[in-house]
């Protein structure tokens, strides 16, 4: 039997080969419950009395999130936990997958909000994907739920007056993030992505990556021993994304050298800071068209709505 290396007594399970742990199942659970309250303490996610909402999309990632945070949530005595969905409208995905949050947050008890893209633009994303075809704008299926999504999850947040939105992205994402921003040289944003974006904005509820730190195969590992329900089948569309190739590149690494996404992650922490000091803070204004927050005139959802 091989022992544990963290407590000495149980048999091993899992062979953390990027720090030579060897975790029996106890420490493993232990160990990311761990690493997300102190991302969470180092980053001053939370106040004692956020209102926080969690970003569900039935995903192994945003379950294991809202699981995670309904048991530190004791931290926080005055906090209140919610969960908030956004459901795209695509036919044959998104209702397993708003079935499987809601019945995860009837088992926490935690309240479940629901936004949907026909309700808040008209149009479900198999409509947009549909029109997309016909244009020749470069654009994927992704680039258009991106933005509208982010938009949706900042509407339903401020229905429920929520101080905080706390996201599932885990460290894979970030760094996948991180090596798009370099490939479209965009160093605007990448400067503002990280762990916790707390510059107050007006209309704008700020953001929070509890998971930011953890491995996406952790992240899923947990899932399970947790004994969470989730969604396993991938969105249709994602593989039209050029995020999918970095993710296999990234993952090729990884198995090669054991490390090299944390390594990447600090760079890109470095990085970040290093522009903040350069780029100058975002003045917001409000749309023209729907009012909401943006950088122009006119903002990024209006623009891409008027293009279909």
């Amino acid at each position: 039997m091989i022992s544990c290396t963290v407590c000495g007594v149980r048999e091993a399970f899992y062979a953390r080969l990027y720090s030579g742990e060897k975790l029996c199942t106890r420490c493993f659970l232990e160990s990311i419950e761990d690493k997300v309250r102190a991302v969470i303490a180092r980053h001053r996610m939370f106040e004692f009395n956020d209102r926080i909402a969690v970003a569900v999309s039935g995903g192994k990632d945003s379950l294991s999130l809202l699981h995670i945070l309904a048991r530190i949530e004791r931290d926080f005595p005055n906090a209140s936990l919610y969960a908030i969905t956004v459901d795209e409208g695509i036919e044959g995905y998104r209702d397993e997958a708003i079935e499987i949050a809601s019945e995860n947050c009837e088992r926490l008890g935690v309240r479940h909000f629901i936004i949907s893209f026909k309700e808040l633009y008209g149009y479900a994303l198999d409509d947009i994907v549909k029109r997309i075809r016909h244009l020749e704008s470069g654009l994927t299926p992704c680039s258009y739920c991106g933005v509208l999504r982010r938009r949706a999850l900042n509407v339903l947040a401020r229905r429920i007056n929520a101080t905080k939105i706390a996201t599932a992205h885990n460290l894979d994402d970030e760094i996948q993030t991180f090596m798009l921003n370099i490939i479209h040289g965009d160093t605007s944003r990448m400067s503002r992505t990280g762990p916790a974006f707390d510059e107050e904005l007006p209309n704008l509820i700020p953001r929070v990556k509890p998971l930011c730190e953890v491995l996406e195969k952790e992240t899923t590992l947990y899932a399970y021993l947790r004994g969470i329900r989730f969604q396993e089948n991938p969105c249709p569309y994602a593989s039209e994304a050029l995020r999918n190739d970095v993710r296999n590149m990234l993952n090729r690494l990884e198995e090669k050298h054991p490390g090299i996404k944390y390594t990447i992650y600090r760079s890109a922490e470095k990085i970040r800071e290093a522009l903040r000091e350069k780029i100058p803070k975002i003045k917001l204004s409000r749309c023209k068209v729907c009012g909401e927050p943006t950088v122009g005139e006119i903002c990024q959802v209006c623009q891409l709505l008027q293009g279909i």
